[in-house]
């Protein structure tokens, strides 16, 4: 298991994603091995759900968005700490607001926003790929998500690594690892969130990135269970859409 950092930004973190109807969307993530946690109506509809790992923030909008969020005890001590640090917000709230929300975004324009912490939301225990013994990779009974496998990324395209890896750098991520070949890559993480950074042009999209080493019969179950929006790149792996017209990679380890 990886040595892991003591997370910077809050003790919550979720992935936000805008959703054109909840209950369609809530539907498609428990066949991934998702549960629904909380729903409520205010200040929107939203629905927050997890696999045991992975905390998901699902909010009624028609627009698409995606998001890494952190929710914040001392919000605006936070803003100050990461401005002092060179960080630009896009939108910071109004004295006003019932709850403060924040938004900055990587050099490519990836969003990454800061909530006020929000009573009751609780970090999910269960192990991410690098909170499990790498002996444990070929053991899929030991995964928390038993249809997707262990969650391993939210995977970014960049154009300049290093230039990326300075931003998240501030944001309290080190790197655990990072290499050349094929393609400039390297896999950060604050203790809390894990994210991939890939200098590629053979993807343009934010993708949540499971891995299991018995990838290809969890595809197969996912097919039988009516799941159709694949696009497969080889025995084993396979883009799936969401019905947010998200990207959710399901790749296969090899031992």
């Amino acid at each position: 298991m990886v040595n892991l950092p003591k997370p910077k930004l809050g003790d919550v973190a979720a992935i936000t994603l805008s959703s054109p109807d909840l209950e369609k969307s809530l539907a498609f993530y428990q066949k991934l091995g998702f549960r629904l946690l909380y729903r409520a109506e205010m200040p929107f509809p939203w629905i927050q759900i997890t696999d045991g790992a992975l905390l998901i923030m699902l909010r009624l909008d028609s627009t698409p968005y995606i998001a890494l969020t952190y929710y914040v005890t001392d919000i605006d001590g936070m803003v100050a700490e990461l401005e002092a640090a060179g960080i630009v917000f896009q939108t910071k709230p109004n004295p006003s607001d019932m709850i403060k929300r924040c938004l900055m975004k990587s050099p490519e324009g990836w969003n990454v926003s800061l909530v006020s912490f929000v009573e009751g939301f609780a970090q999910p225990t269960g192990p991410t790929m690098l909170g499990m013994d790498p002996q444990d990779y070929a053991k899929p009974e030991k995964y928390a998500n038993q249809v997707c496998g262990m969650f391993g990324e939210l995977a970014y395209p960049v154009k300049d690594l290093d230039a990326s890896m300075a931003f998240w750098s501030k944001l309290g991520f080190n790197s655990i690892s990072k290499t050349t070949a094929p393609s400039p890559w390297a896999i950060l993480t604050d203790g809390l969130s894990i994210v991939g950074l890939h200098q590629t042009t053979q993807f343009d999209y934010p993708a949540i990135t499971f891995f299991a080493s018995d990838m290809k019969e969890k595809i197969a179950a996912l097919k039988k269970d009516g799941l159709n929006e694949f696009t497969e790149q080889s025995p084993g792996n396979a883009v799936l859409t969401t019905p947010e017209q998200q990207k959710i990679n399901l790749f296969n380890l090899g031992f």
